[in-house]
């Protein structure tokens, strides 16, 4: 039986991470995947998703060439090399945690991992069943899309967004269901390839983790761009019978039948936690998440958690910062549980979304006397320059001492704008700080420091 100081079971952007920082620790450490390296996140989320709303992006750069002064003629894409290139980022990037993984020494166990007591783990592969053991377990093993009963993925008319990043063929008609990051970012991907799309929300707002403002102007790009959205509707039967896929809707004005070739299930995720052990173990369990404090550390000592299948924000930088703080809270460090209030999320259709803290809406239920400012990329000189003068920055703060409690942004380039807010907020910057902080022009991010001045009244460009 082959013995380690860390076994990580799960090699996505939590697991892999994890195991990373355990090596540069000092600890003998393996990994355990069942697939390929990296997860979900770089094989078939984060990363190929990407470089679908890339090609996405620079369609429709040449379809409005005209309007920089350009002329580019009879403009045409091949939607199977589209796919191929997504693909080819994500083995790419997979290969490079295979690198990773050899240059930090670590040992990469393919497999079917399953926890035992006594701090083992049993992995069976083509070559038989190996058992393994650790004085640290870290369990990382992700989630996968969520089934709802009146919508059952057959992985062909109904699908999950595994399989809508490698359609064989592109859909003439689809309905994504849900309007959460996944589903919006798809349903701007198929769209902009010529796709119809309708989304069918059950919320009344789309992306409804979103600021109200937010919400309302990606609706209002979306409609734009030749989207239909379906605000406070359901789903509530399928029928794949016949060539195509007809869903019933259901909204306050009664039920409509819609046809598509596909149907995009994006509601949700469903936690990777069945089959793995945590029963044998005794690992406790509540609503679908391996309950942990504030280091993922289980109810059973020498057992651990991070990532989706934990209670917090299920996003690939959260599942990173949680596998770091574990393995350096087991090497004896001293390290600050991770505050998920101040956690950043992000949408990259077009316009892109990014945000965190406090929405306004929020900030009011908590009690907060508020001052809030709104700065429109239409008033910004690189935004109308780049031709990207859709969405805004808007910022939420304590009026008594200046505590930054929310900042929201939709439009061109905002995820990568966000960390400001991100870190400003981490160093409890307030409002006259980031004022007097002198920010670069002609920027997008000059519409930060312009939000702030808004909601001092002291505006400049407004």
């Amino acid at each position: 039986m082959s013995k380690f100081d860390v076994i990580v079971l799960g090699s996505g952007p939590g697991g892999y991470v994890a195991a990373i920082r355990a090596s540069q620790l000092g600890f003998k450490t393996a990994i355990i995947e069942k697939e390929s390296l990296g997860g979900i996140c770089l094989n078939w989320g984060c990363i190929p998703t990407k470089a679908l709303l890339k090609s996405a992006q620079v369609f429709e750069y040449l379809k409005h060439a005209e309007s920089y002064g350009l002329s580019a003629k009879e403009i045409d894409y091949d939607f199977g090399a589209v796919v191929s290139r997504s693909r080819g980022v994500a083995d790419g990037m997979s290969k490079g945690v295979q690198f990773l993984m050899k240059k930090n020494k670590i040992e990469v166990i393919n497999g079917v991992g399953k926890l035992k007591p006594g701090k083992k783990v049993e992995v069976k592969s083509d070559s038989g069943t190996t058992e393994y053991t650790a004085d640290h377990i870290i369990i990382a093993t992700g989630a996968r899309s969520r089934q709802l009963p009146s919508l059952p993925q057959d992985g062909k008319k109904v699908i999950g967004y595994r399989e809508a990043m490698s359609l064989p063929k592109q859909p003439k008609k689809m309905i994504v269901v849900g309007s959460g990051a996944i589903g919006i970012e798809f349903a701007y991907f198929y769209n902009s390839m010529g796709t119809e799309v309708t989304v069918v929300e059950y919320l009344p707002n789309i992306v409804p983790v979103e600021d109200e403002d937010v919400s309302k102007q990606l609706e209002r790009s979306f409609k734009k761009a030749g989207v239909k959205i379906m605000t406070s509707a359901e789903v509530t039967k399928v029928d794949t019978s016949g060539e195509g896929v007809k869903a019933t809707i259901k909204t306050s004005k009664g039920e409509e039948v819609l046809e598509a070739d596909i149907v995009l299930s994006a509601v949700g995720i469903k936690t990777n936690i069945e089959n793995i052990g945590l029963e044998d173990v005794g690992i406790a369990v509540d609503r679908d998440k391996i309950l942990v404090n504030d280091y993922y550390q289980t109810n059973i000592p020498g057992y651990y958690a991070i990532g989706d299948v934990t209670p917090g924000q299920a996003l690939a930088h959260v599942a990173s910062a949680e596998g770091i703080l574990c393995v350096e809270k087991i090497a004896g460090m001293h390290v600050e549980a991770l505050d998920y209030g101040n956690i950043p999320g992000c949408t990259y259709c077009t316009p892109e979304i990014a945000s965190v803290g406090l929405t306004e809406k929020q900030a009011k239920e908590k009690g907060y006397d508020i001052k809030v400012g709104k700065f429109p990329f239409s008033a910004s000189g690189k935004a109308k320059a780049a031709g990207n003068p859709d969405g805004f920055v808007k910022v939420i703060f304590d009026a008594k001492y200046g505590e930054w409690l929310g900042c929201h942004m939709i439009g061109a380039g905002v995820t990568d704008m966000i960390a400001e807010a991100v870190v400003a907020r981490k160093l409890e910057t307030t409002g006259h700080e980031i004022l007097k902080a002198v920010h670069p022009h002609p920027t997008m991010s000059e519409a930060v420091m312009e939000a702030v001045a808004d909601a001092y009244g002291e505006v400049i460009h407004l």
